[in-house]
C-alpha cells in the first residue's frame, strides 16, 4: 500500500498549483520539473517537496519554488493551515551538497532568501510538518520552521551536516534551543547524532508520534482541527507566542505586545464566542459543535 505522501503525489489528486522551475533558472540543460507540489484539501493547503530521487534535498530552484508556495499560501485567504511534506518517503535530507560542491549558490553566502527556501520567511498562518524518513541537516531546520511536527516512529532527525563542515544557517541554532532547550539542542548540534521518533516526542521536538506511513494523513487531520477555531484569535495568539520567544526585549515588552495584539480580537471574535458559550455551545470541554445548530435540548 502506498504511503499517504505517495498518494498525495499520484494523479488522483488534483494539482491546483504546480510550481514549475524551468531550465533557464539554473542550467539550460536541465529538464523542467515540478519541484514543489501544491494541492488543496478544503481549507488546508498541502505543499510537497518533490525530489524523491535526492531524498528531497533542496537546491536553488527548489528553494525558490518552496518559498513562493508559502508566499502564495499567505496570500490565499481561503487557506487557513498548510501541511509541508516530502514526496517518496522522506521529508527532506537537507541542502543538495552536489550543488554546493560545484559552486556555492549566491543565496548561500548572502542574507536574503533562506538556502532551504522559506526559513527566513514569517508566515501569518500555522504550518504543520509531516515528517517521515529523513529530516536531517537543512531538512531538520525546515521542520523546526514549522509550528507543529507530526513525526513517524521510524523517522530520523539530526544535524547530519556536522560531518561535512556545513553550518546551520536556516534557523537551526535559533529554533532548536527554543523548542527543546539549550542542553538538548547542544547534544544534537555538536554531536550530529540521529534522533528517532520516540526520543523526539520525549524531547518535545515531535508534537505527535504516529505510525510509519501515516504522517501526512495525521498532519492533515491535525490541520483540520485547527481550521475549526476562530482564526483571528488563533493567529493573534500564535503571533504573540512567536514574538515573546524570539523578539521581545523583556517580559514587560512581551506582555505589552500580547495585550496590544489581542485586544482588537475581542471585538471581532471574543464577544461572539462568549455569547455562544452562554447559549450552551462548547461547554464541558467540547470544541467542535456547530454553532448554527445551537445547544442540544435538555431531556
Amino acid at each position: 500500500m502506498l504511503s499517504t505522501s505517495r498518494r498525495l503525489a499520484s494523479s488522483s489528486w488534483p494539482k491546483l498549483i504546480c510550481r514549475r522551475m524551468s531550465s533557464s533558472s539554473v542550467d539550460n540543460t536541465m529538464e523542467t520539473k515540478d519541484l514543489v507540489l501544491v494541492d488543496r484539501i478544503g481549507e488546508i493547503m498541502t505543499i510537497g517537496i518533490n525530489r524523491p530521487e535526492k531524498r528531497n534535498c533542496i537546491n536553488t530552484p527548489t528553494a525558490t519554488a518552496l518559498l513562493q508556495a508559502f508566499q502564495d499560501f499567505d496570500r490565499d485567504e481561503s487557506s487557513k493551515v498548510a501541511v509541508l511534506y516530502g514526496v517518496g518517503g522522506n521529508f527532506c535530507a537537507g541542502y543538495d551538497l552536489e550543488e554546493v560542491s560545484k559552486k556555492p549558490p549566491e543565496h548561500l553566502v548572502s542574507y536574503g532568501q533562506g538556502p532551504m527556501g522559506p526559513s527566513r520567511y514569517e508566515t501569518s498562518k500555522p504550518v504543520i510538518a509531516a515528517v517521515e524518513g529523513f529530516a536531517v541537516a537543512g531538512g531538520l531546520e525546515l521542520a523546526l520552521w514549522c509550528d507543529l511536527r507530526v513525526v513517524e516512529d521510524t523517522a530520523v532527525m539530526g544535524v547530519f551536516c556536522r560531518r561535512f563542515g556545513v553550518p546551520l544557517i536556516d534557523g537551526g541554532t535559533v529554533r532548536l534551543p527554543a523548542i527543546v532547550g539549550l542542553g538538548r539542542a547542544m547534544d544534537l548540534i555538536l554531536t550530529g547524532r540521529p534522533i528517532k521518533g520516540s526520543e523526539a516526542l520525549e524531547w518535545g521536538l515531535a508534537n505527535r508520534l504516529v505510525a510509519c506511513g501515516t504522517a501526512v494523513g495525521q498532519a492533515v487531520n491535525l490541520a483540520q482541527s485547527l481550521v475549526k477555531f476562530p482564526q483571528e484569535c488563533l493567529r493573534a495568539d500564535r503571533k504573540s507566542a512567536l514574538y515573546a520567544t524570539f523578539s521581545a526585549s523583556s517580559l514587560r515588552d512581551a506582555l505589552r505586545y500580547e495585550h496590544e495584539n489581542g485586544v482588537p480580537v475581542i471585538m471581532k471574535e471574543s464577544i461572539h464566542g462568549a455569547q455562544k458559550f452562554v447559549d450552551g455551545i462548547g461547554r464541558h470541554g467540547k470544541f467542535h459543535l456547530d454553532a448554527r445548530k445551537g445547544p442540544k435540548p435538555k431531556i
